[in-house]
């Protein structure tokens, strides 16, 4: 899940939200003015009713009776323009917010620590830049539009129903009290709702994920109707609380208009009494009771916009609870131009989330310059933990690491980067040609002839200018229309191509076949000598010429020398060695090299 934060003040949140509005603040007052202005048409029109009764029909005065019908058309003329401004004008603000936003929860993801996406899912942050803003939006400017345009009209109206009479208006001005109570209680209840919508879209999104990149699983283990299951307990689970907000809405539209009616009836009632009959002229009595069912539409609508109002509230306080994540800490302000690749590990421990098993315990040991490091163990021994934090993907949690003699946290963190390239064991490609993934992240210009030279390096040419387009080929999301030993050699090019001076090889060559593995561990090999290398390998033949390996086991160093060494000491990394080249079969379940 992802990480939360103790529930902010509605007013805070909202009054944060219209910030985002406020560099457009020109055309926000403008389309304000344009709602005033469509307002006073709506009581205009109301207004009207009298000169037309009295005038046309009761006094049949010849002049009012022209003008009526050029101030209805010039009525409905101000009414459109005003109209187009506002829905134009509010409108644009809306999707500029959503634009701003979006931008600023992508940057913003690109930057927090790597302990944040530990607890996170995709599918609740794909909802959060995908549905969540959106919602947003509508608070910022949707509920905007009807609670101003809206609130001036009901105004408007009240005004013009205590100017033709002030007793029929106060029994209309008695129901206020009691729906603004109304409309309180239902906002929470709104609220909660809203918050639980926004969840059960983040975990549809997640299991669609899921899916989406597990489908070859799903379909090989034949688990097509568990995971319609677990998908359709989700899904009724969202039908559920959206029946709740629909519910909700329904209940209380209802419950508001018939207090609003009860008001209205009692105002028709009083003022068909013979005493007000004489008080009032035909004129003034049907521009008030046009005045009070004109009250009605902009009275729905604001119960309406409570629950939009509300749900954008909770999206705002989503949104705004990933922007208040933390971003990795960098206070280096040291930089190096090109490190010498001396590295140095000095009673490092760490643990995941404050645990209180460690997965690194008094870790302790020196790389000199160009020399190659190799870690091996089984599963779980922290030997990726290891490396990740040399790149401070993870904070130590006592202990220090030196580049060069240089603690890593007085370097800033994109200088610190620059010195390392990596090859995972898990292969990150992008849905983009092969020539931009080799030349990911390289922010001088890479010619092709760079491109090519660091294929031929890995080994990848061969294949590559087979592909349909060569170098300018789609290989599709996560190098999909690619083998696992082609997408290995892609990340292997990219890395040569970085041509930094630290080097780390994530069981690199995991996916290779045996044949390419032997071209590739040459490429290595005549890279190893210039720069220094930390290896994470499967297959101890790939590390057999490194100069120093270390055996983990627990988060602790348990061994260390060079193969040679190793293997004449007969104990833990010989036993690995023996295991997996003299009697594979018999490897214990869990222990792998």
């Amino acid at each position: 899940m992802i990480p939360t934060q103790q529930p902010i003040n509605a007013v805070t949140i909202y009054r944060r939200l219209l910030s985002y509005v406020k560099p457009y603040w020109l055309v926000f007052v403008a389309a304000i003015l344009a709602m005033a202005l469509y307002a006073g048409t709506e009581t205009g029109l109301a207004a009207l009713m009298k000169p037309l009764m009295d005038g046309s029909f009761v006094e049949r005065d010849p002049d009012t009776i022209k003008l009526i019908p050029l101030l209805l058309i010039g009525l409905f003329l101000i009414r459109g323009a005003a109209n187009f401004m506002t829905e134009y004008g509010l409108g644009w603000i809306a999707r500029n917010v959503i634009k701003t936003l979006r931008a600023q929860m992508f940057d913003h993801l690109i930057t927090l620590p790597s302990h944040f996406y530990d607890q996170s899912n995709s599918g609740q942050l794909m909802s959060k830049l995908l549905y969540d803003v959106e919602q947003v939006a509508e608070a910022s400017t949707d509920a905007v539009l009807t609670l101003i345009r809206d609130s001036l009209t009901v105004l408007g109206l009240l005004a013009w129903m205590v100017y033709l009479n002030g007793t029929l208006a106060l029994i209309i001005l008695l129901t206020v009290p009691l729906i603004a109570l109304i409309v309180i209680k239902i906002s929470l209840r709104f609220r909660k709702i809203s918050q639980n919508i926004q969840g059960s879209m983040g975990d549809v999104g997640h299991i669609c994920s899921e899916i989406i990149e597990g489908q070859r699983e799903v379909k090989t283990f034949g688990s097509q109707a568990y995971e319609s299951k677990r998908f359709d307990i989700t899904n009724q689970q969202n039908r559920r609380q959206r029946m709740k907000m629909i519910t909700t809405n329904a209940i209380s539209q209802p419950i508001i208009q018939l207090i609003s009616v009860l008001g209205l009836s009692g105002v028709i009632y009083l003022a068909t009494l013979p005493d007000m009959l004489g008080q009032i002229s035909v004129g003034s009595f049907i521009s008030f009771v046009t005045a009070m069912f004109m009250l009605l539409t902009p009275l729905k609508r604001l119960t309406k916009v409570n629950a939009k109002l509300q749900a954008g509230i909770a999206a705002a306080q989503s949104v705004f609870n990933l922007l208040d994540q933390e971003p990795e800490q960098d206070n280096g302000t040291l930089t190096i131009a090109r490190a010498e690749g001396d590295i140095q590990y000095k009673h490092v421990s760490f643990s995941y989330g404050g645990k209180n098993k460690p997965v690194l315990n008094d870790i302790s040991f020196h790389v000199k310059p160009g020399q190659t490091i190799a870690f091996v163990g089984h599963s779980g021994s922290g030997k990726t933990t290891l490396v990740s934090l040399l790149a401070r993907f993870y904070a130590i949690e006592s202990g220090q690491i030196e580049l060069d003699g240089i603690d890593i946290n007085q370097l800033s963190l994109t200088n610190l980067r620059q010195q390392i390239s990596l090859v995972n064991q898990n292969v990150v490609l992008f849905n983009d040609t092969v020539a931009n993934n080799i030349a990911y992240g390289q922010k001088q210009h890479v010619s092709n002839n760079d491109i090519i030279a660091a294929a031929k390096a890995a080994h990848a040419w061969g294949f590559i200018e087979a592909l349909p387009e060569g170098l300018a080929t789609q290989i599709g999301q996560n190098g999909v229309l690619l083998s696992g030993g082609q997408r290995q050699r892609i990340a292997i090019a990219r890395a040569l191509l970085r041509d930094a001076p630290i080097l780390i090889l994530d069981e690199a060559t995991a996916s290779l076949d045996s044949e390419a593995e032997r071209h590739i561990q040459a490429a290595l090999e005549r890279l190893m000598r210039q720069r220094t290398t930390l290896v994470i390998a499967h297959r101890l033949s790939t590390i057999e010429k490194a100069d120093h390996i270390i055996v983990m086991h627990n988060g602790h160093i348990i061994e260390t020398g060079t193969h040679a060494e190793l293997i004449k000491k007969g104990q833990h990394y010989a036993e690995l060695h023996r295991l997996q080249f003299q009697d594979k079969a018999a490897i214990p379940s869990g222990i792998s090299a």
